[in-house]
């Protein structure tokens, strides 16, 4: 995003707070969500694609409960701050990886890797380690906790 602040519209506000959960299950679930807004389709697409290139969306899709669909696990990355934006962006590439996020600690960048095998998990912790260079720590679950990532957006 260029240094100038988004806009969003009551349409867009919606958008981004009503779908985090209960995304429909259809063939035209963007044709479903323009319904639920009172807008085409085609428009919801072309508003998540402009949310979408200014970073307010980050990505549109399923997050899968562990062990239910494939494989998954956390992963975590000591990066030198100077590098910590590029190789978030290179980690969040891969289509495996539903989120990322940043932590104040040495290992400062966390996320979630989910693959259809644990050849394919592999394959992508270890492509991110040569193209990055740095160490991906492998941190599968033991026991597991639901955290429900969706939550009411406020606006000022």
């Amino acid at each position: 995003m260029s240094g100038e602040a988004l806009c969003l519209d009551a349409i867009d506000r919606r958008l981004l707070n009503d779908f985090q959960q209960g995304f429909p299950l259809s063939a035209r679930p963007y044709a479903e969500i323009g319904a639920h807004l009172g807008i085409g389709e085609a428009e919801v697409l072309s508003r998540l694609a402009r949310l979408s290139a200014a970073g307010a969306v980050s990505r549109v899709g399923p997050v899968l409960a562990p062990k239910r669909v494939g494989v998954s696990t956390l992963a975590a990355m000591a990066v030198p701050p100077g590098r910590l934006e590029a190789v978030a962006d290179r980690v969040s590439a891969y289509p495996e990886v539903n989120h990322n996020y940043e932590r104040e600690h040495r290992l400062n960048l966390w996320f979630v890797v989910t693959a259809k095998d644990q050849a394919r998990l592999a394959e992508v912790l270890g492509e991110i380690a040569l193209t990055t260079g740095l160490e991906v720590l492998d941190l599968p679950m033991i026991e597991e906790y639901h955290i429900d990532l969706g939550f009411p957006l406020q606006w000022s």
